[in-house]
């Protein structure tokens, strides 16, 4: 058993207890943020001469070597070790000798773990904004191929009223650019560096906490050391933010699965994002749709998990924050993928644009339209839903629409109607004429389609 500490102890910890307490099995994913910190520490004590020169050269080499042998395959992480630190520390001494000890001077496990965790998490939230901005670019050309493509608005799940594809999926840009504006709150928030923070109260040697946070590119160092090593909030933000993402991609997976139906047809689902049935070959199934709406409780868990093992943690550092790693990496894991995978499926869906504009049709959408007009012809609100309301019936028992119903028979119900009732209840027409800021019109969706646009530069 391989491990930093045992001076205080007089036997050896049981193997299963060993087992239960180690973390490398997970915590080996912080290798390169483990070395990149060290590597930086190590030369903030050369600096402060409390390393030699040559000390400090000889242990940054060798923690370069290390990364560079595990990245080529020459070298296979010992998961014999309790954890990535010990197995980092361990391989470093075995190669310089006496020097590899003083690695550690001025630090412990808790603020190192606490700066790899932030190193890593860090760049997961990059990894995952660049994800988010390519769907945003997908939704952005949908959108601008768009723009006269009618579809049903719902609401209740019943056909509310006509807009365009491109409106609805301008819905889920909002969505998903909010997801990014939270990314980059959550970067400013932890940007901070616990380097230096000791095992909960700093240390008495003369370190130089700004120069390692600069160093690794942090907007300076955390101001207590006790909250240094025992805050998961940045962990807690981005697993949050995780589950909004993830919430925006199951609502927008149920209307594909929705609309992929054959009580729909508004979408062809491309073969390399769909599956079929063993027995069943007529199947053509959303697979991918499914599994993100699926794994979102998943990624709801994982933020329950974290936050139920940080509620009654006193200060500072407690073992029980070792938790908090497998629920992060899954998490991380998850979200990415079904980010990655969701914008390949949109990206590769066909519209039936024939199929939705006649569904906005024959779920009367237009009908708000329709007493528009009567008002306009000096019929009150109020009376003009009632004569449209028995309109709407009188279609439903000819099983027709009111665009294809006769003058005739309309002005049997009122006769306010007059020829261009056809032209005020047309699909462009009653998208096009809503034209305030955030409507469906084309007017209002090509300045909005420019500003998403910059943004996206």
């Amino acid at each position: 058993m391989a491990q930093l500490w045992g001076g205080r102890f007089t036997k050896e910890t049981d193997k299963l207890v060993y087992a239960f307490n180690a973390s490398i099995g997970f915590d080996k994913r912080l290798l390169t943020q483990d070395i990149e910190g060290s590597i930086v520490h190590a030369r903030m004590l050369g600096n402060q001469g409390i390393l030699t020169q040559k000390e400090t050269e000889e242990i940054t080499g060798g923690l370069v070597s290390i990364l560079e042998d595990v990245e080529h395959g020459k070298l296979v992480i010992d998961e014999s070790f309790e954890d990535i630190h010990s197995f980092v520390e361990a391989v470093l001494t075995e190669r310089i000798g006496e020097a590899g000890k003083k690695l550690h001077t001025g630090r412990s496990r808790n603020d190192q773990v606490a700066l790899d965790m932030r190193l890593y998490t860090r760049y997961q939230v990059q990894e995952t904004d660049l994800l988010l901005k390519r769907l945003l670019e997908v939704l952005i050309r949908i959108m601008e191929e768009n723009l006269e493509t009618y579809m049903p608005g719902f609401t209740h799940l019943q056909k509310a009223q006509p807009l365009t594809l491109a409106h609805h999926m301008g819905a889920y840009f909002e969505m998903f650019w909010r997801d990014r504006l939270r990314m980059r709150d959550i970067l400013e928030r932890m940007n901070y560096c616990p380097l230096g923070a000791g095992a909960l109260a700093g240390t008495t040697y003369p370190l130089d906490r700004e120069y390692t946070a600069g160093e690794l590119g942090f907007a300076g160092p955390t101001l207590n050391s006790m909250d240094s090593v025992s805050d998961r909030d940045y962990l807690l933000e981005f697993l949050s933010a995780l589950s909004i993402v993830m919430m925006h991609l199951s609502r927008f997976s149920e209307e594909i699965i929705l609309w992929n139906s054959d009580e729909y047809r508004f979408i062809e689902m491309d073969d390399a994002y769909s599956t079929g049935s063993s027995i069943m070959p007529q199947k053509k199934n959303p697979d991918i749709a499914e599994l993100v709406r699926g794994k979102t409780g998943r990624v709801y868990g994982d933020l329950m998990a974290l936050l139920t093992v940080m509620k009654g943690l006193p200060l500072a550092y407690n073992k029980d924050m070792q938790e908090d790693k497998e629920a992060a990496f899954d998490a991380f894991d998850t979200v990415k993928d079904c980010i990655l995978l969701f914008t390949g499926m949109l990206d590769t869906i066909k519209f039936r644009k024939d199929r939705m504009a006649q569904s906005a049709m024959k779920g009367f959408t237009n009908a708000t339209d329709a007493a528009d007009y009567l008002v306009g012809k000096g019929v009150p609100f109020r009376e003009a839903h009632g004569i449209v309301g028995r309109l709407v019936l009188y279609c439903i028992e000819k099983n027709t629409s009111i665009d294809a119903l006769p003058l005739s028979e309309m002005q049997a119900i009122s006769d306010k109607f007059e020829e261009d009732i056809y032209d005020a209840v047309s699909l462009k027409t009653c998208v096009d004429k809503r034209l305030t800021i955030g409507a469906p019109g084309r007017e209002a969706m090509e300045k909005v389609i420019a500003v998403y646009k910059e943004y996206l530069k």
